[in-house]
């Protein structure tokens, strides 16, 4: 009995250990797959995220000069070059990574039901050798036949020819286990080792492309003419506005200098004029001075259009006209 307690230890352990291998499979292929699945659609959206970018990068260029037009068109070409290699790195990631883990979801499930059938023959065996146990220790003497009237009455004979029969169940079953699980074993690590070997070789490849491309696109970004941009713009402006330069469009508002000179000629026009009449004033006061000494001196004629003075000669009017002026 002894003997058969420890061959069921052993059986219980090797069955475990199966178990065991199954379950961890059954829990991180499922894991890899989600996880990869996931990745894989990442990589997809990515992809026509950056399909919509090359699309605006063309409509972009449509709008502007020359030299940026044809920088942001042969980005733009250098970017869809690099989605189709994208979209490639999606299709094999499907069909070399993410197919060959979904396939495990069957298999582990047949091994599981295998495990299962194996745990029964092995209770079924332990169920059996306690009843020839409990035989044994009812009568230990009578081998041949256990009277009673119930129909759980079994001979001894009976009880251990049943109890070798489901020791040879179980025996086989757990051979079979035990083969199956050691060859899902090997297939799972030869297929695990070429699947992410496949993955790292994909990545590989489309990165390698990427670089290819990209080192392209940043030399065409590089040499890009900004200056010859910039002089093409000026020009555009100049036949607009008539103007080459960037300095104030005089056409359409006065520069500063002019918003500053026209009050200054306004003013020096007025103080021009002002000067002008106050010298006006000026003559005419003198006259106005120059009568009314002469009016002290002499008297208006009107017939004569002049001023006479008594006891001075006609001929030395000029000179006393000239003393009372000066006066």
């Amino acid at each position: 009995m002894a003997l058969a307690t420890e061959e069921e230890g052993d059986g219980d352990s090797q069955v475990r250990v199966m178990e065991n291998a199954v379950t961890n499979a059954e829990k991180y292929f499922g894991q890899f797959c989600s996880l990869l699945a996931a990745y894989t659609r990442k990589t997809a959206r990515l992809r026509d995220k950056a399909d919509q970018l090359v699309k605006r990068l063309i409509d972009f260029a449509n709008t502007e000069n020359p030299g940026m037009r044809a920088a942001m068109r042969n980005f733009a070409e250098d970017l869809a070059k690099v989605q189709d290699y994208r979209q490639a790195q999606v299709e094999r990631l499907e069909m070399k990574v993410v197919n060959p883990l979904k396939l495990y979801g069957p298999q582990i499930k047949q091994t599981r039901a295998e495990i299962k059938k194996c745990k029964h023959a092995r209770n079924n065996e332990i169920k059996q050798l306690e009843k020839l146990e409990k035989l044994r220790q009812t009568s230990p003497s009578d081998r041949q036949m256990i009277s009673g009237t119930t129909p759980d009455t079994f001979s001894l004979g009976q009880a251990e020819t049943s109890v070798q029969k489901a020791s040879v169940d179980a025996s086989r079953t757990t051979h079979q286990l035990e083969e199956m699980v050691s060859t899902f074993q090997e297939q799972k690590l030869k297929d695990l080792q070429k699947i992410f070997l496949d993955f790292v070789s994909i990545e590989m490849v489309f990165h390698a492309k990427a670089v290819e491309v990209y080192s392209s696109a940043f030399q065409s970004l590089d040499s890009y003419d900004l200056e010859g941009d910039l002089e093409d713009f000026r020009a555009k402006m100049c036949g607009v506005y008539g103007h080459y330069n960037a300095r104030p469009l005089v056409d359409t508002a006065p520069s500063a200098a002019g918003l500053w000179s026209l009050p200054c000629q306004s003013a020096q026009s007025t103080i021009r004029s002002q000067r002008k009449e106050e010298e006006v004033s000026e003559d005419d006061s003198a006259e106005e001075d120059l009568e009314e000494n002469l009016r002290g001196w002499g008297f208006y004629c009107p017939s004569e259009g002049s001023f006479l003075f008594p006891g001075v000669a006609s001929e030395s009017v000029p000179e006393l006209l000239l003393l009372v002026g000066s006066s």
